[in-house]
């Protein structure tokens, strides 16, 4: 290296340096990447939009009469009012967990079951995790409106039928 020109040293050390941050860069990306845990409702779920053997977090209701226990192991649905996701999980459930309350539990699909490592409750009264929140306000919406849609449906078939 000592017969480089000293402008050729400067663009060599540059180059490496460039390459070694973009090397940094691709190996921060890749970690962040690799611990993303994305939000899903039981409709996305029943959508297949979920990842397939890849964590991800479920949130929505716990169904009421869903609760089973059998030691450590129990199983509950999950629902955001327009479908509904089995759950499995091994483990101490957090004081605040209720049938008929909020819940995010985190783990992954296996053969239809969502098998949770980790299973979060609501804080107070009136909380619900704001993804949760938001699948169940949009799930009512839409059940909303193909109610009203066949009420509609309905009035217009008996007025039509009319004289």
């Amino acid at each position: 290296m000592s017969t480089m020109k000293p402008r050729h040293r400067r663009l060599a050390i540059a180059g490496v340096l460039l390459l070694a941050a973009g090397a940094i860069a691709a190996l921060v990306f890749n970690a962040f990447r690799s611990n993303l845990v994305f939000f899903y409702s039981p409709t996305q779920v029943a959508a297949n939009e979920a990842p397939a053997g890849r964590t991800f977090r479920l949130g929505g209701l716990v169904e009421t009469g869903s609760v089973k226990r059998d030691g450590v192991r129990v199983t509950f649905v999950v629902t955001d009012s327009a479908k509904t996701v089995p759950v499995r999980f091994d483990g101490v459930l957090p004081d605040l967990f209720k049938e008929g309350k909020g819940v995010v539990a985190q783990g992954k699909l296996e053969s239809g079951v969502f098998v949770a490592r980790e299973v979060l409750a609501k804080h107070d009264e009136n909380y619900m995790p704001p993804e949760a929140a938001d699948a169940v306000h949009r799930a009512t919406q839409a059940q909303e409106r193909a109610a009203r849609s066949l009420v509609s449906e309905g009035n217009a078939g008996a007025a039509g039928g009319k004289p």
